[in-house]
């Protein structure tokens, strides 16, 4: 489990935009996860991707890891942002351009 657990660590601090998700942008496997992608690709900016469903260890550890149940999670600048119901809202708003923006723009490692 700690080689999970390092995976993960590895995966959201290497990736300024990381959203875990069941399955890939260009085919979601879920409709959470289609209007998570949908909200990202509206910011315009590049985003990494993990599909939980290919990935079950991932999948099995990273709620814990999380401490958030569900799929997809949306990890911004190394921080748990949260899930679609949040990610939707946020894009609503405009919050979510901004944040991702900022975290594609700031230099690795702050």
């Amino acid at each position: 489990m700690s080689d999970v657990i390092a995976t993960l660590k590895e995966q959201i601090e290497s990736n300024p935009v990381l959203l875990y998700m069941k399955g890939s942008p260009n085919q979601p496997q879920c409709g959470f996860s289609a209007r998570t992608v949908q909200a990202l690709m509206g910011c315009g900016e590049r985003f990494a991707y993990v599909d939980v469903l290919s990935n079950p260890d991932v999948r099995q550890h990273l709620p814990t890891y999380a401490n958030w149940p569900t799929f997809p999670q949306l990890w911004v600048g190394g921080e748990l942002v949260g899930g679609c119901d949040i990610v939707t809202e946020m894009h609503a708003n405009g919050e979510l351009e901004l944040l991702i923006k900022a975290a594609v723009q700031a230099p690795a490692g702050e």
